[in-house]
């Protein structure tokens, strides 16, 4: 299986940053900085184990055309034989790690390798939306579990009927963000609540917000920029919590954003977690503005996280959910819910890669205008 010349042009260019990243954590100075030190060991890491695939691909095709040229050229049929069946394993094996590469570089995303902040919230439709936020929270904890991710709850609002009306946390691993990058967005439900006497559906929605967490060094926060409260936390926690001011509101001034954590008995927990959410948060701003600089390519292509836009529809009275980015449905909602989001985010990420191989290809077509025939 060929790469396309535009992949083959950004895996050369991988190999001369790779070159540059060794050459930054061989400076005394990098190890001196924790963060900037992890980022590039991570940043090694994945380009080393992207080179050492092209390389291979690279030296498959080359033994699988040794192979066929043998074949044609040899007279002994035992010989002809055995240099057509190197050619053909060599060429499936090429074709295997092109599929991988083509995949990898199509439709990963540079955050790929995060962990990430899952932030949760009912959003219209009262008491059902916090049912339904809720539903969705226990979903991407099941299937964090299926995949051996760690999820650690950071903040949690309950609602009166115990639904949540803000659901906040951590899900740390291997490459978390990738695996749930394509669920920021609305999220609508189709269903009859379980308080509805008469039986009629209502629509509700819940929005969740997927974001990449940054190493401190990448967002840096200005103690300065930040007003920090303390409170005594409310709701349940048990007599600890609600007698102490262990409650943190920190407020971002430059940006407005506010972080509040009471989850936590100690104060200097809370606080620390509170940062560490409105790190991500600010985070997702600045990859937000270079997407803007970017955004006539990036309207092109799924997955852009914006909180606005209705993603998927749950219907529970047909078992089936809908994601409206790649116009797909899919049936055994309960088993969705239960943390089996495999097959929907497969069928997001293929689409995406659809797209950007379609949209790599339009740039590279030669421009029409400049073949017209003269007058």
């Amino acid at each position: 299986m060929p790469l396309h010349p535009s992949l083959r042009a950004l895996l050369l260019a991988e190999e001369q940053r790779h070159g540059e990243v060794q050459a930054q954590l061989a400076d005394p100075q990098a190890a001196r900085d924790g963060g900037r030190f992890r980022a590039l060991l991570r940043e090694s890491g994945r380009l080393e184990r992207r080179q050492a695939r092209f390389a291979e691909w690279q030296r498959l095709e080359r033994t699988a055309t040794e192979a066929r040229a043998l074949a044609a050229a040899e007279g002994d049929a035992e010989l002809v034989a055995l240099a057509q069946a190197e050619a053909v394993d060599c060429a499936a094996r090429a074709d295997a790690l092109a599929a991988e590469l083509q995949s990898e570089l199509l439709g990963g995303d540079p955050l790929s390798d995060r962990n990430i902040i899952l932030e949760i919230r009912a959003g219209t439709g009262g008491d059902e939306a916090s049912l339904f936020a809720a539903e969705l929270a226990r979903m991407y904890r099941r299937y964090a579990e299926r995949r051996g991710f760690r999820v650690e709850e950071i903040a949690c609002s309950l609602s009166d009927v115990g639904g949540y009306k803000e659901y906040v946390a951590s899900i740390e691993g291997d490459a978390v963000y990738d695996a749930l990058r394509f669920e920021s967005g609305v999220h609508r439900v189709q269903r009859v609540p379980a308080t509805e006497a008469q039986g009629r559906i209502h629509t509700s929605t819940a929005t969740v917000a997927v974001l990449p967490e940054p190493e401190e060094v990448e967002v840096a926060i200005d103690e300065a920029d930040l007003r920090i409260d303390t409170y005594r936390a409310g709701g349940p926690g048990g007599q600890a919590v609600n007698k102490t001011s262990s409650a943190i509101r920190v407020t971002h001034l430059p940006s407005g954003l506010v972080v509040i954590c009471q989850d936590e008995r100690s104060q200097s927990r809370n606080r620390s977690k509170a940062l560490r959410t409105l790190r991500s948060r600010l985070f997702e701003l600045a990859q937000q503005r270079k997407q803007d600089e970017r955004a006539s390519d990036r309207r092109e292509q799924i997955g852009g996280g914006e909180r606005s836009e209705k993603i998927r529809t749950w219907n529970f009275p047909q078992d089936r959910v809908t994601d409206h980015r790649i116009k797909e449905s899919f049936h055994h909602l309960t088993g969705v819910l239960d943390g089996d989001l495999a097959p929907i985010l497969t069928a997001c990420r293929r689409h995406e890669m659809e797209q950007r191989l379609a949209a790599l290809e339009r740039q590279t077509l030669p421009d029409q205008r400049t073949h017209r025939a003269g007058p």
